[in-house]
């Protein structure tokens, strides 16, 4: 009987050889490739919070808060794509931090200091003292969030405010009150700097919308509605949807209890895609 009839493998000759060698390397050049594709957007999120930084020492504040809102958009797909080609690694996960620290930690906090200070006034101090508090408490989310991963935590929540989150509520400032966050009368910025700095080491939850972004189900209805009215929302006032968003997210622990009452009436495809 053949050989091959009998299941036993023919003899490897030279020829056959180099075909398997060169198959496994394109399989593990395309294998590399996928698992460079997340990183990839990673490094794009870190171009954009590190050229926000640049500019933002130009005095080019809107530019620089709108480089930063890219480096967002970046976080969320390096992510999506990680998952998507199951390319999920500890390098992927370190780098993503790096990248985070740099994007919504030190080019929100100088966006916010070089619109607050004035030059060598008596006010400098305190925006340098509240500016680093963004940036130590930015770096101590990324650190817990890297060391306290827990397989049977709730995938849905954050513990604490996420940092591109946080960074969205100076974004938001930014288009919104630019031109009153400079001058005699800027105190109020310290604020809006202060506040998401220390949610962001509080054990407060905030949604993840992770699900929303890679949805279980083949109809995601409400996902499309739900992009839809954003991109209808920037298109037609910019500033009033994003001030929403972020300023609804940042308030979410609160307002949510108070409208959970009224999540009867939704529909109950609605429901699911937000449970």
């Amino acid at each position: 009987m053949p050989s091959s009839a009998s299941g036993e493998r023919p003899p490897q000759t030279r020829r056959t050889a180099t075909v398997e060698f060169v198959r496994g390397s394109v399989r593990g050049s395309r294998r590399r490739a996928l698992a460079t594709l997340p990183s990839l957007f990673t490094l794009a999120n870190m171009l954009c919070g590190f050229a926000a930084i640049l500019v933002s020492i130009r005095g080019q504040y809107t530019l620089a808060a709108v480089l930063i809102g890219l480096s967002v958009l970046f976080d969320i797909t390096d992510g999506a794509v990680a998952r998507l080609v199951g390319a999920v690694t500890p390098f992927g996960l370190q780098f993503d931090s790096l990248a985070d620290l740099v994007s919504f930690g030190l080019a929100p906090a100088l966006l916010a200091f070089t619109l607050f200070s004035e030059g060598r006034d008596e006010w400098d101090p305190l925006g340098w003292v509240v500016c680093f508090l963004w940036v130590a408490c930015a770096a101590i989310r990324l650190a817990r969030f890297n060391t306290t991963i827990d397989p049977t935590a709730d995938k849905r929540y954050f513990i604490g405010m996420p940092s591109p989150g946080a960074a969205g509520i100076v974004l938001a400032s930014v288009f919104a009150f630019g031109d009153s966050m400079q001058g005699r009368d800027r105190l109020w910025v310290l604020l809006v700097v202060a506040l998401p700095a220390v949610l962001m080491v509080t054990n407060i939850r905030f949604r993840s919308f992770r699900s929303l972004v890679s949805p279980k189900s083949g109809r995601p209805y409400g996902l499309i509605a739900a992009a839809v009215l954003l991109v209808v929302g920037l298109a037609l006032w910019p500033v009033v949807t994003f001030c929403l968003l972020a300023y609804g997210y940042l308030f979410a622990p609160v307002l949510v209890p108070v409208v959970a009452p009224l999540a009867g009436l939704l529909p109950a495809r609605l429901k699911e895609v937000l449970s």
